[in-house]
């Protein structure tokens, strides 16, 4: 059987499951990725594991998200996740070392390998011809502790890549192409396979920002091959000998095709408030803009950087206009540097801040009120800038750069200059300097972990009831993002080890009454919310999930979910259905009852189920997509609690 690459990596790396689209599989994970606004939670689950030493061939923590400190609570979660990397034996990236996606790719990243992050972006590690994939916390947790992790096999969708791009278009343009022909839910239960010819003409870090966005079209994964591009990156970073071969067989097939010719992409932006709202930027030219932002890990490249340096080069941006400059790798600032692109980038009057997520979570950068943020990252859900009602349109650096001039949204085709070319640093920097490594599984024994005040258990989750009788809280429409179930930004996620006080955010965006209603059902049956189509679009956060849970969600009926929100839910006991008939959504009302009777027999008999709404003489007809493996976690109360049983019967 000829096999695409995808196939090959899921082939080599399975451990249970047939490789049938739909069907449960299991991988063996080789890698993980961990961030510190996810991370601490994964550490505190690894703690009450009782785990040893990570079982994986590397794991690393990242400090990449809560980088301000405004009081203690960040830096001394920072100290808690370095002792905690110290006890279980991974890597630690300290402050300033960079984002995780880059850094990752840079230094740990190996073509073959199976990478899952407790971040939904860990696709863009795809490109190194992995099979790289956003998970739960609890799920990453679970992997570094030995266990397989589970997913639905995916369809593979190749989309074959042919021509050049032309001058002013970049990759970023690539990935918006994608989203324009398929919006936010294109590739949802699919891992994307780029191919072609035209794969020659795009570097290692180009793939990269087409791997990254993966996640806006809601996909399982996008993977690469490991072809001549990869050894020529591998061998800058000083690590050639972790390069292998890894390409489609020839005559290999795909579920579903697609092609791009490159050559006939042009300038794209996303407009507010939706990564799969794009439309050419001459269409939306003109806008004024308040801020012009460059980096995170949709642009994290040296070339970003550099075009965006040569573009406002020995000229002024716009007067009213901030110029926001990300680096995304303490590596790749360190060549900016070298190479003389800050210091155009700053002469132009633009300002640089830290390497790390910043602006893009919400961690500083805020547009004002009101006003147009133009941003080379990977998201503009709404509220996700830190500014509540913004307007924040996604692009590439040339259009970003170019804009930044005008004071306006600019098509950069229209400057008068020629595109600028250019050429990588000579002698690029490898620097590990701020990359801890594991200590030996002996030395890992002698270290205690450091709590800070702000730590706090997790609380324990009873099982899923037989009768159920719950009120609906909320009825929400389509595409609801994680950010709008549990915010971001500089005021929430310092709260990230203290789910208590996190809790009091839940789905502020969508209604402010959320938390103190559900404090109230909290103390008696727990509650239901009810959404459209997409729901839990975007982050993995699974305080997005187990926040709610703390406070009483026991079900959420959808029209459908987004893939890791889902097992999010389903990891902390939050019944994920979905309606059987669409126009059952209608009958149902904020304040409206729900009864579920002989629930666990039902879920464990067959996936279908009907409620019953009191006071209405009505019912619904739903069904849930649980695996028998899940519906044993459901029936438990969660994964931990599954664990926990799994750990008393092996003792």
């Amino acid at each position: 059987m000829k096999l695409n690459v995808t196939q090959k990596l899921i082939k080599d790396h399975l451990v249970s499951g047939e490789m049938n689209p739909g069907e449960e599989i299991g991988l063996k994970i080789d890698q993980t990725l961990t961030q510190d606004a996810t991370g601490t939670m994964v550490m505190l689950e690894l703690e009450a594991m009782g785990l040893d030493y990570a079982k994986t061939e590397a794991s690393c923590q990242y400090v990449d998200h809560n980088l301000i400190q405004v009081d203690s609570k960040n830096p001394d979660d920072h100290l808690f996740l370095q002792s905690a990397t110290r006890r279980f034996g991974l890597h630690y990236s300290r402050p300033g070392n960079g984002v995780s996606h880059p850094v990752h790719m840079q230094r740990l990243a190996k073509p073959g390998k199976t990478l899952l992050g407790s971040d939904s972006h860990t696709c863009a590690n795809g490109c190194m011809g992995m099979l790289a994939m956003g998970a739960g916390g609890i799920d990453v947790a679970m992997a570094i502790a030995g266990e397989p992790f589970y997913v639905k096999m995916p369809q593979v969708w190749g989309v074959k890549l042919t021509g050049e791009l032309p001058d002013w278009v970049s990759a970023k343009d690539v990935i918006l192409e994608l989203l324009r022909r398929y919006d936010v839910k294109g590739g949802v239960g699919k891992v994307i396979e780029y191919y072609g010819p035209g794969l020659k003409n795009l570097d290692a870090m180009d793939r990269h920002v087409i791997a990254n966005m993966g996640a806006e079209l809601g996909a399982t994964g996008t993977v690469f091959p490991s072809d001549n591009e990869i050894k020529r990156f591998l061998k800058e970073q000083d690590r050639e000998e972790d390069w292998i071969e890894l390409v489609a067989d020839k005559g290999a097939t795909y579920d579903l095709e697609e092609e791009i010719n490159l050559s006939e992409v042009e300038p794209l932006v996303a407009k507010p408030s939706s990564p799969g709202n794009v439309v050419p930027v001459k269409e939306v030219a003109g806008e004024p803009i308040y801020q012009s932002y460059i980096g995170s890990s949709a642009q994290p490249g040296f070339d970003d950087f550099a075009i965006a340096a040569e573009i406002v080069k020995d000229k002024r941006i716009a007067d009213g206009v901030s110029l926001d400059i990300n680096p995304t790798s303490r590596q790749m600032l360190t060549d900016l540097v070298q190479e003389g692109h800050i210091a155009s980038l700053l002469q132009a009057g633009a300002r640089l801040h830290q390497a790390g997520c910043n602006g893009c979570i919400g961690m500083g950068q805020a547009p004002a009120t009101g006003r147009n943020s133009l941003r080379t990252t990977p998201r503009n859900f709404p509220g996700r800038s830190g500014t509540k009602e913004d307007s924040v349109f996604l692009c590439s650096s040339e259009t970003a750069a170019a804009s930044a001039l005008k004071g306006e949204i600019t098509d950069p085709r229209k400057l008068d200059m020629k595109y600028p070319k250019i050429k990588g640093p000579k002698n690029p920097t490898v620097d590990d300097q701020l990359l801890d490594q594991p200590l030996s599984p002996e030395d890992a024994k002698k270290v205690e972990l450091t709590k800070g005040p702000n730590i706090a258990s997790i609380p324990e989750m009873d099982e899923l009831p037989n009768e159920m009788e719950v009120p609906i809280l909320l009825k929400m429409n389509d595409n609801i993002s994680t950010d709008e179930i549990l915010a971001g930004g500089a005021r929430v996620l310092p709260y990230r080890s203290n789910l208590p006080e996190i809790s009091k955010f839940t789905f502020e965006i969508v209604d402010e009454t959320y938390y103190d209603r559900a404090m109230e059902s909290r103390k008696q049956t727990g509650h239901a919310i009810v959404g459209g189509y997409n729901y839990g679009q975007g982050s993995s956060r699974e305080h997005a999930a187990l926040a709610p849970r703390y406070l009483g969600l026991r079900v959420a009926i959808v029209k459908d979910f987004a893939r890791i929100h889902w097992q999010n839910l389903v990891n902390f006991g939050v019944l994920p259905l979905t309606f059987r008939h669409e126009e059952d959504f209608d009958k149902l009302s904020q304040g409206d009852v729900i009864q579920f009777h002989d629930l666990r027999d039902k879920i464990k008999q067959g996936h279908d189920l009907t409620a019953t709404l009191k006071d209405k003489n009505a019912e619904i007809e739903v069904t849930h997509a649980l695996s028998p493996r899940q519906v044993d976690i459901m029936l438990k109360g969660g994964l931990i609690n599954w664990v926990k049983e799994r750990q008393n019967t092996k003792a």
